[in-house]
């Protein structure tokens, strides 16, 4: 199937990349709102170069895969859809809960397919540590707690604006690799609680293109939030923007009779650790893959199996809106003083090889 990128940036260049390994969709075009982005793409790549306008109603466009920044990924992946076009966005699927609701629900008018990042927990790493979780050897799911601990992207990210924006932050920037590996190995959640804050009101970036302007911080940098799941266990996840240094796992899931350590989920295939019960050492596992693989874009092929199959993709929106709901609730629960109670779910996928590796 052929596909479009809308979105430029940073992380654009992987997906067209790999959309030439995995063989499974080709990108033909990309767009941007800065049309001499767009074309610097396009150039380097040897892609034809878009008005995001003209890529929404041309006829050689199956998938619009959605890179734009996320203020405008509900707008973006709305009107795509109501020109036909199944979509594939970047996470998250939006900035609030309600225009979640809103793609999805387009999607179901127009008959269109709506799949969406991260695309991670397709990897090797958390389907290995779902099959020793369903093995049952380990017992039964106690709970997990989860870390992403870091002090913002001002120091690397030629524009860290948006993090800081409506939409932006820790939770809504990293949680959804967080979240989404939680979901896949627990289940859906069913209630939540949270608590999120501004640690320091300003930024001032240090990294080159724009090294010492100030970003005035409207959301907050520091959030965590406990999980309780429809299936049994609860969840502990921590994400900011204000920690010079930790030495907290990235996910651990305790069992009746071990425990997984997991590596940072924002990757397809490192090791993981497993320590049984009354054993003195971790034991290392590794999966299939080459460790650090970049596989961005995995869950567009996955996409285009499921509009083939005419079935839900396993990188699928109902995941992402359910994942969407989760930081939703977290910072109303805040902001409330008072548990969150989920409206959405979704069902588990598993798969048991990691596919279209190349």
């Amino acid at each position: 199937m052929k596909a479009g990128i809308v979105g430029c940036g940073n992380i654009s260049g992987i997906y067209i990349e790999n959309s030439k390994r995995f063989q499974k969709y080709e990108v033909v075009a990309c767009a941007d709102i800065h049309m001499e982005k767009a074309a610097e793409t396009a150039l380097k790549y040897g892609i034809a170069s878009m008005t995001v306008e003209d890529m929404m109603v041309s006829p050689d466009i199956d998938i619009v895969i959605n890179l734009t920044v996320p203020s405008v990924h509900a707008e973006i992946s709305i009107e795509a859809i109501r020109n036909g076009k199944h979509v594939y966005s970047e996470k998250p699927l939006a900035v609030s809960f309600e225009d979640g609701k809103r793609v999805l629900a387009e999607a179901e008018k127009f008959r269109v397919i709506v799949g969406s990042a991260p695309d991670t927990f397709l990897g090797g790493s958390i389907q290995l540590a779902g099959e020793l979780i369903e093995e049952g050897s380990l017992g039964r799911i106690v709970g997990a707690s989860s870390f992403m601990m870091s002090r913002g992207p001002e120091s690397w990210h030629p524009n860290p604006e948006f993090f800081y924006q409506k939409g932006g932050g820790p939770m809504y920037d990293m949680g959804p690799y967080y979240l989404t590996a939680l979901a896949n190995l627990f289940g859906p959640v069913k209630r939540l609680t949270g608590s999120a804050a501004i640690t320091f009101s300003e930024r001032v970036i240090t990294a080159p293109e724009k090294f010492g302007d100030i970003i005035t911080v409207e959301v907050p940098t520091h959030v965590s939030g406990i999980l309780e799941f429809a299936a049994g266990g609860s969840a502990t996840i921590t994400t900011s923007f204000d920690v010079s240094s930790a030495r907290t796992p990235f996910l651990e899931v305790y069992l009746e009779r071990g425990t997984i350590s997991l590596p940072d989920p924002n990757y397809f295939n490192l090791p993981l650790l497993v320590k049984r019960q009354n054993e003195d050492e971790w034991t290392e596992l590794k999966p299939e893959g080459e460790a650090y693989d970049n596989m961005r874009g995995l869950g567009v092929c996955y996409l285009v199996d499921a509009i083939t199959d005419g079935r839900e993709p396993h990188a699928s929106g109902k995941l992402a809106l359910h994942v969407l709901e989760m930081m939703h609730g977290i910072h109303q629960s805040s902001e409330t003083g008072s548990h969150y109670q989920m409206e959405t779910t979704y069902q588990k996928v598993h798969v048991k090889k990691a596919e279209y590796q190349g």
